[in-house]
């Protein structure tokens, strides 16, 4: 796993290791039970403070992507696949009912808003297959 900071992002840098995080594990890159890079390795290798490594990890245990145990590290958390999905499911809702309320704002059909969204699966397919 590798993480890149940017440290002109409006994002802070603990906010940039978590997501990271988490999208490694959404993406299988890190597997349930894995082991993940300690605090201090981690804030070495991106050359940052202990302190904003600390809050990354504390945070994704708060959201249970990870777990951590005295003396030996933190890990992914096991129960992960089922509740992430469920989490990115209500993420994906909200994105669509945004969506549809701008829609309506301009009051483009229910067939014109499929058409966009059909038009944007085949372009999201095609650019997978290159």
């Amino acid at each position: 796993m590798e993480i890149l900071i940017s440290n002109s992002s409006s994002i802070p840098i603990y906010e940039q290791i978590k997501e990271q995080v988490k999208s490694a594990i959404l993406n299988g890159e890190i597997l349930e039970g894995e082991m993940l890079p300690s605090i201090r390795q981690l804030a070495l290798n991106l050359k940052i403070s202990v302190i904003t490594t600390t809050r990354a990890y504390k945070d994704l245990e708060v959201e249970g992507f990870i777990y951590s145990v005295q003396g030996k590290g933190c890990f992914v958390s096991q129960r992960n696949s089922e509740y992430i999905r469920e989490q990115k499911l209500k993420e994906i809702e909200e994105h669509i009912s945004i969506a549809i309320n701008s829609s309506k704002m301009i009051k483009l059909s229910n067939d014109e808003f499929r058409e966009i969204i059909n038009i944007l699966l085949e372009e999201n397919d095609k650019g997978g297959e290159k």
